[in-house]
């Protein structure tokens, strides 16, 4: 019987974590360590926090907002969109490099992985959707994987769309979080899946999107395989933000 994963939460200003790797405490700082260094960095380009369309980092940039800059032109939104991504990425390369075979970081959603064993992610669309008993079938063998989602309806985000649920798959975090975040700004009615599926599919490095809208769901690229959601505790599993008023 293979060993069950423990997940560890954890809070850092305004970011809520879920996070599985061999050493918490070198995640943990290292989340830290490239929030501050994005801080330091919003202080040089302010435009970078509060801009809506893609810019041009300053030469010497972090790599951070080098990732985050990137993002955000291949899918024309603001650098801010990816920072989520972004960051759960950094965190599990760190954990990585320092020779774990099994990490997983959740930032609110968005989701970077490298696994040895499979892994199981649940799809919550919002109250009563009849999409959330379903979940993603990760294998080891699909990763290093980016799973982000947003949502016009849940979380402290801003958006400018009604979508349940936008999720997006990559390789690269910040781009499947700009992406994501792009996906929930175009849906207004369920009419709006499948044209914006194939918009953010079009995005070079995306390998899947997945939409809710109501009773309408949309997919189109590659996905892992979607299965019965076998866990009855995702609900408690989601790292609600507390300025969120909807699960």
């Amino acid at each position: 019987m293979k060993n069950r994963r423990t997940f560890h939460k954890f809070t850092y200003k305004d970011s809520n974590f879920r996070l599985c790797c061999r050493d918490v405490l070198r995640m943990t700082d290292e989340i830290i360590r490239q929030r501050t260094i994005l801080e330091e960095y919003i202080v040089r380009q302010p435009e970078f926090k509060t801009s809506l369309v893609p810019l041009r980092p300053l030469q010497d940039a972090p790599e951070i907002a080098m990732r985050m800059c990137r993002a955000a032109m291949d899918v024309g939104v603001g650098p801010m969109a990816a920072v989520a991504g972004a960051i759960a990425q950094c965190a599990a390369e760190a954990a990585v490099h320092e020779g774990d075979e099994d990490v997983i970081v959740e930032n609110g959603g968005d989701i970077f992985m490298v696994v040895s064993n499979l892994l199981s992610i649940g799809i919550h669309a919002g109250p009563q959707s009849p999409f959330n008993g379903l979940a993603f079938r990760v294998e080891p063998d699909d990763t290093p994987l980016a799973i982000c989602s947003s949502s016009s309806m849940m979380g402290h985000s801003m958006s400018m769309g009604a979508c349940d649920l936008a999720t997006v798959v990559a390789k690269d975090a910040a781009l499947a979080d700009a992406a994501a975040t792009l996906a929930a700004n175009l849906v207004a009615t369920p009419e709006d899946l499948e044209p914006t599926a194939a918009r953010i599919l079009a995005v070079p490095g995306v390998l899947g999107v997945l939409l809710v809208k109501s009773d309408k769901m949309a997919i189109q690229g590659t996905l892992p395989e979607l299965v019965r959601n076998a866990d009855s505790d995702t609900l408690l599993k989601i790292t609600r933000d507390v300025n969120s008023q909807q699960l």
